[in-house]
């Protein structure tokens, strides 16, 4: 019994010694941000050393929350945040699994060769993406423009200026960056899908569509949950791109939540209650959609082998 007591209490220290590093990192880099994040949301706080007994603090509590929900550039912001989720689900998600899937199933020749080349603007600065399709996107000397004006003389190119048509090319862009990335984690997982077991299904007489939807589908929604979790976190905080591209303009048209945020804090008179009300609406819609996502899954989807 003694031995058995010495084992588990050598156990239980062993477990501390190996987590407690990391579960220290987490509560400094992650938890306390994040709590000083949602305390200084209910404050006034404008300026000064955070923890000095100088600085002006006082609780102002859903102040902030109210004005953020009274302003109509919140409204703009979420809206755009909301279409690119739509793109990033809706879009890069498919668009990188059919990809993935005609690569894996060698219905095109050269399939290393597109394989690189779908993924290589994952790996382009965001920066440099942003400003090489503004200057492609450009009204008076982009080669959209330059193209057009070939065929149409005198065509005006309005789609960064239109406040209506703004949006549009930011969420093009954002679709030929990022299916990639999903490409290349679908073209992983799909490897790892025991082939005999499609060419048992085709000998049965199985067609395409049918081993897509009742052995690849079902042996990937674990893999799609996960991709779509990734582009909901991704889309909330979306950010460089944008800026590059349109710095939120025109008229705020293409502003994001992250964009929204960063306005009210660092540009003009900063007002980091607000700014810091806005992040943290923006972790509460990630884990709302997040656990939509889920319970989404676990109703329709199927089980992993």
């Amino acid at each position: 019994m003694a031995t058995i007591l010495t084992k588990k209490g050598e156990e239980r220290t062993a477990f501390w010694v190996l987590a407690l590093p990391a579960v220290l990192i987490y509560l400094f880099v992650m938890a306390f941000p994040t709590l000083v994040t949602i305390w200084l949301s209910l404050t006034n706080y404008t300026s000064g050393q955070l923890f000095s007994a100088d600085t002006k603090m006082d609780l102002v509590w859903f102040k902030h929350y109210t004005r953020m929900f009274g302003d109509e550039y919140f409204w703009m912001a979420l809206q755009n945040n909301f279409a690119i989720v739509a793109i990033s689900v809706l879009g890069q998600i498919p668009l990188g699994f059919i990809l993935a899937y005609v690569l894996y199933r060698k219905l095109v020749v050269f399939t290393g060769f597109w394989q690189t080349i779908l993924y290589i603007p994952v790996i382009i600065s965001t920066i440099v993406v942003g400003i090489l399709w503004q200057t492609i996107f450009s009204p008076i000397a982009g080669p959209i423009t330059a193209m057009m004006r070939q065929f149409i003389p005198g065509w005006e190119n309005n789609l960064m200026n239109d406040p209506n048509l703004a949006m549009f090319p930011v969420l093009f862009v954002l679709l030929w960056m990022y299916t990639g990335t999903y490409l290349i984690i679908f073209l992983a997982n799909l490897q790892r899908i025991d082939a005999s077991i499609i060419e048992a299904a085709r000998i049965d007489g199985a067609n395409e569509f049918q081993v897509l939807r009742r052995i690849i589908l079902p042996a990937l929604s674990g893999v799609i949950v996960t991709s779509a979790i990734l582009a909901i976190s991704g889309s909330l905080k979306s950010f460089d791109l944008i800026f590059a591209m349109t710095s939120g303009g025109p008229a705020h048209r293409t502003s994001v939540l992250a964009l929204y945020m960063y306005d009210n804090a660092f540009r003009g008179a900063p007002d980091y209650g607000l700014a810091n009300a806005i992040s943290t609406f923006m972790v509460v819609l990630s884990f709302a959609l997040i656990a939509i996502t889920q319970w989404v899954e676990r109703k329709f989807g199927g089980k992993e082998e």
